[in-house]
């Protein structure tokens, strides 16, 4: 057998490694036992970092988490209420609403109707078959009721409910051409259920209808014509089932079966709502036409200056220099963010408010206003600096004004990102994208409070609660608005931190953090609702399914809690709302399927829960306080009237004092400083 061997023997070649351990380096692992690791080769060094970066990242995981656990446990468990009633729908519920003694349903199928008392269905609309995903109910009296359901089209559908029967009015942006319909984004019904408004959007645009209800007209209809209801519906029987189950209402647990009655409306016989308003976006400023200040003055009809900036003198060209100068400047940011420029036209999303007369909005001597009708709305889009506000009490006219201008404008420093309005309609709050948050007082004209979150935080949504301060702290004078003197604002932020502004009607007003940001993602909040039925709470829904009741004075948390059988239904969207009239809760629940069962099973039927206020003890913790809602000042004496603006001016002034002889002393100087330059000037112009 052959046997190849080399002519020269394979030699070893010395070592690269500068940092190899030497023949005289024997003791080198008891001076520092770290080293070693240092004089490993590569890659291997490469992947011991690695290696040991990963496990010291999941060590400071797990102690986190660990003392986490610790601190929950040390913490005091906030008290769990549990459901004192429950009942089941046909279906899915997508959306509820109270109104009255009637809680509306919204289903995959339609809406359904059960009454609060018992909570039995006694009526169901199903005649199109089409799924409901957003309700608003509102009781107009005389046992009539308005509702506006949104399907999952965007069609908007207005009811009218008399005598546990549904009476169809209208689609409200319902379009023959297919290709042209718009789907409504968001409604707003007014509190008084005088207007609505519509949200719409289409592929290119999005736009803002107001319509005007005629329900004064529907009440007469609905009295004069007892029977409309039974005469125009065509009532059947249909094959679903309802079971009402109260731990409370019915000791035994047995549950009441029966067939509802399913009213189908084709045609009511009511009247129409008349569309007053469609409010456009802004449009982009562009280069002005205008050859002289005179001729921007002549097309200003109404003497108003302050408008949306549209008549300025700023050309074309000089726009096209300014964006020439800031492109070359920033060319190299712009590159980065990888700008791309688009001429169409994107949908925006608008907030507006149904606002009740005071100082802001000014109205004509020929207009008639009434202290508890909206007398216009606020309107602010996504990325716009101001606020508009148009007036409701219009005449009128045959043809509908499709971009109105705005009767008034706020501009503000940074685009507005979230507004809210309280309860008694008598603030405005409004919150920027530079974590500005205002607060106006309507009935006065002037702002409240003026704060500012210090942190690097995105504002969200901000909502008002009632105060706790009484009315009776500060001594009033006779007739005058008994609102609490202290106006607290929730602010909620996108990474779920809370903050709470406080601004009292005498002082400064300051912000306090509640809440940080919560280190577990699952306690992220998806909804935030003040209770009105406790001063200075709200319900807070976390995206785990928790549902409290925080009280921002003493911190205290409730917690409502389903049966362990069930589950919040989308805690990330729950399906909920408050009963401020009968004090409790509605939510439902989802029943939590089993290993291999059937998925059709689970939309079959919706479990709603009702938890009682009345029966937890919650007043111990939060008192509860007469709600007095302010009084119009509209239906005040002339004398009276003026006594409230003059002293709320005094009071807002009292800091001002402290602060005109610096102003006073600046303007001294500033005069000084120009009289200085005015002689230097003249001295110059001598020969």
């Amino acid at each position: 057998m052959a046997v190849y061997i080399r002519a020269h023997a394979l030699e070893i070649p010395p070592p690269s490694e500068k940092d190899w351990l030497k023949e005289d380096e024997e003791d080198f692992f008891l001076q520092d036992p770290d080293r070693k690791r240092d004089a490993l080769p590569q890659p291997f060094r490469m992947i011991n970092k690695l290696v040991m970066l990963a496990f010291e990242n999941a060590m400071e995981i797990i102690e986190r988490r660990e003392m986490l656990q610790e601190a929950q446990k040390v913490k005091v468990q906030p008290t769990k209420c549990f459901p004192m009633a429950e009942f089941q729908v046909t279906g899915r519920a997508n959306c509820l609403a109270v109104s009255g003694k009637y809680v509306f349903v919204g289903l995959s199928v339609g809406l359904a109707a059960f009454k609060v008392s018992d909570y039995k269905e006694v009526c169901a609309w199903d005649a199109v078959k089409t799924e409901i995903c957003a309700i608003h109910a509102l009781d107009l009296g005389n046992e009539c009721h308005v509702l506006l359901a949104v399907d999952e089209m965007g069609l908007v559908w207005l009811f009218g409910f008399h005598k546990e029967s549904f009476l169809l009015i209208k689609v409200l942006n319902e379009i023959e051409d297919i290709s042209k319909r718009s789907a409504c984004v968001e409604v707003v019904l007014s509190p008084g259920g005088d207007y609505t408004g519509l949200l719409l959007q289409d592929s290119t645009k999005a736009w803002l209808e107001i319509y005007r209800l005629p329900k004064d007209s529907w009440l007469k209809e609905t009295e004069k014509n007892p029977g409309a209801a039974a005469g125009l519906a065509c009532r059947e029987r249909r094959s679903s089932w309802t079971s009402a189950k109260s731990l409370e209402l019915h000791g035994d647990g047995s549950a009441e079966m029966e067939s509802p009655v399913s009213a189908n409306r084709a045609d009511a016989k009511l009247s129409l709502p008349v569309l007053l308003l469609k409010v456009k976006p802004p449009r982009p400023i562009t280069g002005s036409s205008f050859k002289s200040p005179l001729d921007a003055l002549k097309k200003m009809d109404d003497g108003s200056m302050l408008r949306l900036g549209y008549n300025h003198l700023i050309k074309n060209s000089q726009w096209e220099q300014q964006e020439a100068i800031f492109r070359s400047t920033y060319r190299e940011y712009l590159e980065a963010e990888g700008e791309r420029e688009s001429k169409e036209e994107i949908p925006r999303h608008a907030t507006f408010h149904f606002l009740l007369p005071s100082q802001i909005l000014q109205v004509g001597p020929e207009m008639k206003v009434q202290s508890d009708v909206p007398a216009g709305i606020s309107v602010h889009w996504d990325g716009s600096h101001n606020l508009c506000l148009y007036l409701l009490n219009r005449p009128l006219k045959e043809k509908v004004d499709y971009d109105p201008k705005p009767d008034v404008v706020w501009p503000c420093a940074a685009p507005i990102a979230c507004s809210a309005v309280s309860s008694c309609s008598r603030y405005l709050a409004l919150a920027c994208e530079d974590a500005t948050i205002t607060i106006w007082d309507k009935h006065l004209g002037y702002p409240l409070s003026v704060t500012a979150i210090l942190e690097e935080r995105q504002i969200r949504s901000i909502h008002f609660l009632r105060s706790s301060v009484a009315a009776s702290d500060e001594t009033p004078c006779p007739g005058t608005d008994p609102a609490c003197p202290i106006v607290q604002l929730l602010v909620l932020c996108t990474d779920s931190s809370f903050y709470l502004v406080k601004a009292p009607r005498a002082g400064n007003s300051s912000i306090v953090l509640l809440a940080d940001r919560p280190e577990d993602p699952n306690l992220a909040v998806s909804v935030v609702v003040p209770v009105l039925a406790f001063p200075s709470t709200a319900l807070v829904f976390s995206w785990d399914g928790t549902v409290s009741l925080m009280n921002t004075t003493s911190q205290i948390v409730y917690c409502f809690s389903t049966p362990p059988s069930h589950a919040v239904g989308s805690p990330w969207q729950p399906v909920f709302t408050v009963d401020s009239a009968n004090w409790c809760l509605l939510l439902r629940g989802d029943k939590q399927q089993v290993a291999g069962a059937l998925a059709q099973s689970r939309a079959s039927h919706s479990t709603i829960f009702i938890f009682d206020f009345n029966s937890y003890p919650l007043k111990e913790a939060f008192p509860k306080e007469p709600y007095l809602p302010p009084k119009s000042l509209q239906n005040l004496p002339l004398i009276e009237r003026c006594n409230i603006f003059l002293r709320d001016r005094q009071q807002s002034l009292l800091g001002l004092r402290e602060q005109l002889p610096e102003y006073w002393s600046r303007l001294q100087a500033q005069a000084a400083a120009m009289d200085k330059e005015r002689q230097k000037v003249k001295g110059q112009k001598k020969p």
